[in-house]
Protein backbone atom coordinates (compact mmCIF):
# COMPACT_ATOMS: atom_id res chain seq x y z
CA UNK A 1 0.00 0.00 0.00
CA UNK A 2 1.77 3.14 -1.22
CA UNK A 3 -1.06 5.55 -1.99
CA UNK A 4 -1.53 8.78 -0.07
CA UNK A 5 -4.19 9.12 2.62
CA UNK A 6 -5.22 11.78 5.12
CA UNK A 7 -4.13 12.02 8.74
CA UNK A 8 -4.36 14.70 11.40
CA UNK A 9 -0.80 15.39 12.47
CA UNK A 10 0.47 17.34 15.48
CA UNK A 11 3.96 18.77 15.21
CA UNK A 12 5.98 21.03 17.47
CA UNK A 13 8.76 23.53 16.96
CA UNK A 14 10.18 25.29 20.00
CA UNK A 15 7.09 25.78 22.21
CA UNK A 16 4.60 26.10 19.35
CA UNK A 17 2.28 23.28 18.32
CA UNK A 18 1.00 22.97 14.75
CA UNK A 19 -2.26 21.13 14.05
CA UNK A 20 -2.65 20.10 10.42
CA UNK A 21 -4.33 17.53 8.20
CA UNK A 22 -1.62 16.06 5.97
CA UNK A 23 -1.36 13.49 3.21
CA UNK A 24 0.89 10.60 4.26
CA UNK A 25 1.68 7.02 3.24
CA UNK A 26 1.72 3.79 5.23
CA UNK A 27 5.47 4.28 5.79
CA UNK A 28 4.63 7.17 8.13
CA UNK A 29 2.80 4.76 10.46
CA UNK A 30 4.44 2.47 13.04
CA UNK A 31 5.08 -1.13 12.02
CA UNK A 32 2.45 -3.07 13.99
CA UNK A 33 0.45 -6.30 13.59
CA UNK A 34 -2.79 -5.04 12.09
CA UNK A 35 -3.52 -2.33 9.53
CA UNK A 36 -7.02 -0.92 9.96
CA UNK A 37 -9.07 1.22 7.62
CA UNK A 38 -10.49 3.67 10.16
CA UNK A 39 -14.17 4.55 9.81
CA UNK A 40 -14.85 6.48 13.02
CA UNK A 41 -13.03 7.99 15.97
CA UNK A 42 -14.03 10.36 18.76
CA UNK A 43 -12.74 13.27 20.82
CA UNK A 44 -11.78 12.72 24.44
CA UNK A 45 -10.27 15.02 27.05
CA UNK A 46 -6.90 13.34 26.58
CA UNK A 47 -7.05 14.13 22.84
CA UNK A 48 -7.62 17.78 23.68
CA UNK A 49 -4.57 17.77 25.92
CA UNK A 50 -2.54 16.23 23.09
CA UNK A 51 -3.27 19.34 21.01
CA UNK A 52 -1.67 21.64 23.62
CA UNK A 53 2.02 22.47 23.87
CA UNK A 54 1.88 21.91 27.63
CA UNK A 55 -0.60 19.02 27.60
CA UNK A 56 1.97 16.47 28.82
CA UNK A 57 0.41 13.73 26.65
CA UNK A 58 2.64 13.66 23.57
CA UNK A 59 6.40 13.32 24.06
CA UNK A 60 7.61 12.71 20.50
CA UNK A 61 6.66 14.68 17.38
CA UNK A 62 5.29 14.52 14.73
CA UNK A 63 2.35 12.56 16.09
CA UNK A 64 -1.14 11.34 15.15
CA UNK A 65 -3.50 11.54 18.16
CA UNK A 66 -6.86 9.84 18.77
CA UNK A 67 -7.23 7.32 21.62
CA UNK A 68 -10.28 5.66 19.99
CA UNK A 69 -10.85 4.07 16.60
CA UNK A 70 -13.20 1.65 14.90
CA UNK A 71 -12.84 0.24 11.43
CA UNK A 72 -12.09 -2.72 9.17
CA UNK A 73 -8.95 -4.84 8.96
CA UNK A 74 -6.99 -4.36 5.74
CA UNK A 75 -3.89 -6.42 6.57
CA UNK A 76 -3.03 -8.64 9.51
CA UNK A 77 0.08 -10.50 10.66
CA UNK A 78 -1.87 -12.01 13.55
CA UNK A 79 -4.12 -15.10 13.18
CA UNK A 80 -6.77 -13.60 15.47
CA UNK A 81 -7.73 -11.06 12.79
CA UNK A 82 -8.45 -11.40 9.09
CA UNK A 83 -8.96 -8.94 6.27
CA UNK A 84 -12.51 -7.62 6.41
CA UNK A 85 -12.99 -8.02 10.18
CA UNK A 86 -14.75 -5.14 11.95
CA UNK A 87 -12.76 -4.12 15.01
CA UNK A 88 -12.40 -1.62 17.86
CA UNK A 89 -9.16 -0.33 19.36
CA UNK A 90 -9.12 2.00 22.35
CA UNK A 91 -6.77 2.99 25.17
CA UNK A 92 -3.42 1.29 25.88
CA UNK A 93 -0.82 3.61 24.30
CA UNK A 94 -3.02 4.54 21.33
CA UNK A 95 -3.02 8.30 20.82
CA UNK A 96 -0.40 8.78 23.54
CA UNK A 97 2.88 7.15 22.49
CA UNK A 98 1.50 5.12 19.56
CA UNK A 99 -0.11 6.79 16.53
CA UNK A 100 -3.88 6.89 16.99
CA UNK A 101 -7.21 7.04 15.24
CA UNK A 102 -7.15 10.46 13.56
CA UNK A 103 -6.07 8.94 10.29
CA UNK A 104 -7.69 7.09 7.41
CA UNK A 105 -5.47 4.12 8.28
CA UNK A 106 -4.00 3.01 11.60
CA UNK A 107 -1.38 0.37 12.38
CA UNK A 108 -2.14 -1.20 15.77
CA UNK A 109 -0.73 -4.11 17.84
CA UNK A 110 -3.10 -7.10 17.79
CA UNK A 111 -3.17 -7.31 21.59
CA UNK A 112 -4.89 -3.90 21.71
CA UNK A 113 -7.71 -4.82 19.32
CA UNK A 114 -11.03 -6.58 19.87
CA UNK A 115 -13.76 -7.65 17.46
CA UNK A 116 -16.81 -5.42 17.14
CA UNK A 117 -19.39 -7.00 19.51
CA UNK A 118 -22.15 -8.80 17.61
CA UNK A 119 -24.84 -11.28 18.53
CA UNK A 120 -28.10 -12.58 17.11
CA UNK A 121 -30.20 -10.17 19.17
CA UNK A 122 -27.90 -7.19 19.76
CA UNK A 123 -24.56 -5.63 19.03
CA UNK A 124 -22.92 -2.41 17.93
CA UNK A 125 -22.25 -0.73 14.63
CA UNK A 126 -18.86 0.87 14.07
CA UNK A 127 -20.49 4.27 14.47
CA UNK A 128 -22.19 3.29 17.74
CA UNK A 129 -18.95 1.92 19.13
CA UNK A 130 -17.32 5.32 18.70
CA UNK A 131 -20.32 7.22 20.05
CA UNK A 132 -19.48 5.23 23.18
CA UNK A 133 -15.69 5.12 22.80
CA UNK A 134 -13.41 5.49 25.79
CA UNK A 135 -16.02 7.62 27.57
CA UNK A 136 -18.64 4.87 27.30
CA UNK A 137 -16.12 2.20 28.23
CA UNK A 138 -15.15 4.19 31.33
CA UNK A 139 -18.80 4.63 32.33
CA UNK A 140 -19.54 0.93 31.90
CA UNK A 141 -16.40 -0.12 33.76
CA UNK A 142 -17.41 2.21 36.60
CA UNK A 143 -20.82 0.57 36.85
CA UNK A 144 -19.33 -2.92 36.78
CA UNK A 145 -16.87 -2.04 39.56
CA UNK A 146 -19.67 -0.55 41.70
CA UNK A 147 -21.77 -3.68 41.21
CA UNK A 148 -18.82 -5.92 42.02
CA UNK A 149 -18.59 -4.02 45.32
CA UNK A 150 -22.20 -4.77 46.14
CA UNK A 151 -24.26 -1.99 44.56
CA UNK A 152 -27.83 -3.03 43.79
CA UNK A 153 -30.92 -1.18 42.58
CA UNK A 154 -32.54 -1.33 46.02
CA UNK A 155 -29.67 0.49 47.77
CA UNK A 156 -30.87 3.99 46.92
CA UNK A 157 -29.84 6.86 44.65
CA UNK A 158 -26.60 6.90 42.65
CA UNK A 159 -25.16 10.33 41.90
CA UNK A 160 -23.19 11.17 38.75
CA UNK A 161 -20.97 14.25 38.78
CA UNK A 162 -19.95 16.19 35.67
CA UNK A 163 -23.11 14.74 34.19
CA UNK A 164 -23.13 16.60 30.87
CA UNK A 165 -19.65 15.38 29.86
CA UNK A 166 -18.94 12.25 27.86
CA UNK A 167 -18.44 9.91 30.83
CA UNK A 168 -21.13 11.55 32.94
CA UNK A 169 -23.93 11.65 30.38
CA UNK A 170 -23.34 8.06 29.28
CA UNK A 171 -23.22 6.92 32.92
CA UNK A 172 -26.60 8.56 33.57
CA UNK A 173 -28.19 6.72 30.66
CA UNK A 174 -26.58 3.37 31.49
CA UNK A 175 -27.53 3.49 35.16
CA UNK A 176 -31.10 4.46 34.28
CA UNK A 177 -31.36 1.60 31.81
CA UNK A 178 -30.25 -0.78 34.57
CA UNK A 179 -33.06 0.55 36.77
CA UNK A 180 -31.11 2.67 39.22
CA UNK A 181 -32.41 5.93 40.67
CA UNK A 182 -29.97 8.38 39.09
CA UNK A 183 -29.18 11.85 40.39
CA UNK A 184 -27.27 13.98 37.89
CA UNK A 185 -25.03 16.81 39.10
CA UNK A 186 -24.11 19.66 36.76
CA UNK A 187 -23.21 23.31 36.76
CA UNK A 188 -25.26 23.93 33.62
CA UNK A 189 -28.89 24.84 34.30
CA UNK A 190 -29.65 24.78 30.58
CA UNK A 191 -28.96 21.02 30.45
CA UNK A 192 -31.48 19.82 33.04
CA UNK A 193 -34.02 18.70 30.43
CA UNK A 194 -31.32 16.84 28.50
CA UNK A 195 -30.21 14.93 31.58
CA UNK A 196 -33.77 14.02 32.49
CA UNK A 197 -34.28 12.76 28.94
CA UNK A 198 -31.37 10.38 29.56
CA UNK A 199 -33.09 8.96 32.62
CA UNK A 200 -32.01 11.15 35.54
CA UNK A 201 -34.78 11.20 38.14
CA UNK A 202 -33.41 14.47 39.54
CA UNK A 203 -30.83 17.06 38.53
CA UNK A 204 -28.91 18.97 41.18
CA UNK A 205 -26.33 21.76 41.02
CA UNK A 206 -22.70 20.98 41.61
CA UNK A 207 -22.86 23.42 44.54
CA UNK A 208 -25.31 21.08 46.25
CA UNK A 209 -22.57 18.47 46.37
CA UNK A 210 -19.76 20.89 47.20
CA UNK A 211 -20.49 24.43 48.38
CA UNK A 212 -16.89 25.31 49.11
CA UNK A 213 -16.90 23.83 52.61
CA UNK A 214 -15.37 20.43 53.35
CA UNK A 215 -16.61 18.23 56.20
CA UNK A 216 -15.03 15.04 57.47
CA UNK A 217 -18.50 13.47 57.47
CA UNK A 218 -21.79 14.84 56.17
CA UNK A 219 -25.31 13.43 55.94
CA UNK A 220 -25.45 10.07 54.19
CA UNK A 221 -27.22 10.72 50.88
CA UNK A 222 -25.93 8.45 48.12
CA UNK A 223 -25.63 4.69 47.77
CA UNK A 224 -22.81 5.20 45.27
CA UNK A 225 -21.34 7.70 42.85
CA UNK A 226 -19.63 7.90 39.48
CA UNK A 227 -17.15 10.77 39.51
CA UNK A 228 -15.10 12.02 36.54
CA UNK A 229 -14.40 15.30 38.39
CA UNK A 230 -12.00 14.61 41.28
CA UNK A 231 -10.46 17.37 43.41
CA UNK A 232 -12.25 19.00 46.33
CA UNK A 233 -15.72 18.02 45.00
CA UNK A 234 -14.68 14.36 45.32
CA UNK A 235 -13.61 14.93 48.92
CA UNK A 236 -17.04 16.42 49.67
CA UNK A 237 -18.77 13.57 47.83
CA UNK A 238 -16.97 10.91 49.87
CA UNK A 239 -18.34 12.44 53.07
CA UNK A 240 -21.92 11.99 51.77
CA UNK A 241 -21.79 8.31 50.72
CA UNK A 242 -23.89 5.84 52.71
CA UNK A 243 -22.22 3.17 54.83
CA UNK A 244 -20.66 0.49 52.66
CA UNK A 245 -21.13 2.53 49.51
CA UNK A 246 -18.57 3.23 46.81
CA UNK A 247 -17.34 6.01 44.55
CA UNK A 248 -15.89 5.13 41.14
CA UNK A 249 -13.48 7.91 40.16
CA UNK A 250 -12.13 8.27 36.63
CA UNK A 251 -11.19 11.91 36.13
CA UNK A 252 -9.65 15.07 37.50
CA UNK A 253 -11.31 18.02 35.80
CA UNK A 254 -11.50 19.70 39.25
CA UNK A 255 -7.93 18.74 40.15
CA UNK A 256 -5.76 15.80 41.12
CA UNK A 257 -5.52 16.54 44.84
CA UNK A 258 -8.31 15.17 47.06
CA UNK A 259 -8.19 16.75 50.57
CA UNK A 260 -10.23 14.11 52.37
CA UNK A 261 -9.90 12.42 55.77
CA UNK A 262 -9.93 8.75 56.71
CA UNK A 263 -13.34 9.04 58.41
CA UNK A 264 -15.55 8.02 55.46
CA UNK A 265 -13.40 4.92 55.04
CA UNK A 266 -13.01 3.80 58.67
CA UNK A 267 -16.38 4.90 60.10
CA UNK A 268 -18.65 4.14 57.14
CA UNK A 269 -16.65 1.61 55.17
CA UNK A 270 -16.78 3.73 52.01
CA UNK A 271 -14.82 2.38 49.01
CA UNK A 272 -12.91 4.66 46.63
CA UNK A 273 -12.59 2.73 43.36
CA UNK A 274 -10.04 3.91 40.81
CA UNK A 275 -11.21 3.35 37.22
CA UNK A 276 -8.30 2.73 34.86
CA UNK A 277 -9.68 2.44 31.35
CA UNK A 278 -6.23 2.52 29.76
CA UNK A 279 -4.68 -0.79 30.77
CA UNK A 280 -7.78 -2.82 31.60
CA UNK A 281 -6.92 -6.47 30.81
CA UNK A 282 -8.35 -7.69 27.52
CA UNK A 283 -10.45 -10.35 29.26
CA UNK A 284 -12.25 -7.63 31.25
CA UNK A 285 -12.30 -5.31 28.26
CA UNK A 286 -14.27 -7.88 26.26
CA UNK A 287 -16.77 -8.26 29.11
CA UNK A 288 -17.31 -4.51 29.25
CA UNK A 289 -17.77 -4.16 25.50
CA UNK A 290 -20.22 -7.06 25.57
CA UNK A 291 -22.22 -5.18 28.19
CA UNK A 292 -22.00 -2.02 26.08
CA UNK A 293 -23.65 -3.96 23.27
CA UNK A 294 -26.37 -5.43 25.52
CA UNK A 295 -27.59 -4.35 28.98
CA UNK A 296 -25.59 -1.10 29.12
CA UNK A 297 -26.20 0.10 25.56
CA UNK A 298 -28.18 3.35 25.82
CA UNK A 299 -31.58 3.21 24.15
CA UNK A 300 -31.09 6.68 22.67
CA UNK A 301 -27.47 6.26 21.67
CA UNK A 302 -27.58 8.70 18.72
CA UNK A 303 -28.64 11.52 21.06
CA UNK A 304 -25.13 11.54 22.55
CA UNK A 305 -23.61 12.95 19.36
CA UNK A 306 -22.88 16.61 20.05
CA UNK A 307 -21.75 16.87 16.45
CA UNK A 308 -20.21 14.80 13.69
CA UNK A 309 -17.10 16.22 12.04
CA UNK A 310 -14.43 15.41 9.47
CA UNK A 311 -10.67 15.13 9.91
CA UNK A 312 -10.40 18.57 8.32
CA UNK A 313 -12.43 20.03 11.21
CA UNK A 314 -10.09 18.76 13.95
CA UNK A 315 -7.67 21.73 14.09
CA UNK A 316 -10.50 24.04 15.19
CA UNK A 317 -12.65 21.54 17.09
CA UNK A 318 -10.13 19.57 19.15
CA UNK A 319 -9.06 22.34 21.57
CA UNK A 320 -12.72 23.03 22.49
CA UNK A 321 -13.02 19.80 24.50
CA UNK A 322 -10.85 21.39 27.19
CA UNK A 323 -13.34 24.23 27.75
CA UNK A 324 -15.97 21.86 29.16
CA UNK A 325 -18.64 23.38 26.94
CA UNK A 326 -19.40 20.29 24.83
CA UNK A 327 -22.40 18.17 25.80
CA UNK A 328 -21.99 14.49 24.93
CA UNK A 329 -19.66 13.14 22.25
CA UNK A 330 -17.95 14.60 19.19
CA UNK A 331 -17.81 11.90 16.51
CA UNK A 332 -15.24 11.94 13.71
CA UNK A 333 -16.34 10.40 10.42
CA UNK A 334 -12.88 9.73 9.05
CA UNK A 335 -14.06 8.93 5.53
CA UNK A 336 -16.26 12.01 5.02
Amino acid sequence: MSELFKAFVIDKSDSNVQLEVQEITKDFLPDADVLIKVHYSGINYKDGLASQSNGKIVSTYPFIPGVDLAGQVVQSKDRRFEKGDYVIATSYDIGVSHYGGYSEYASIPADWILPLPKSLSSGLTLKESMILGTAGFTSALSIQRLEEHGLSIDDGPVVVTGATGGVGSLAVAMLAKRGYEVIASTGKESEHDFLKSLGASKVISREELYDGTLKSLASQRWAAAIDPVGGKPLASLLSQIKSGGSVAVSGLTAGGSVPTTVYPFILRGVNLLGIDSVFTPMSVRKQIWHRLSTDLKPNNIDSFIAKEIRLDDLPTTLPNILDGNIRGRVLINVNS
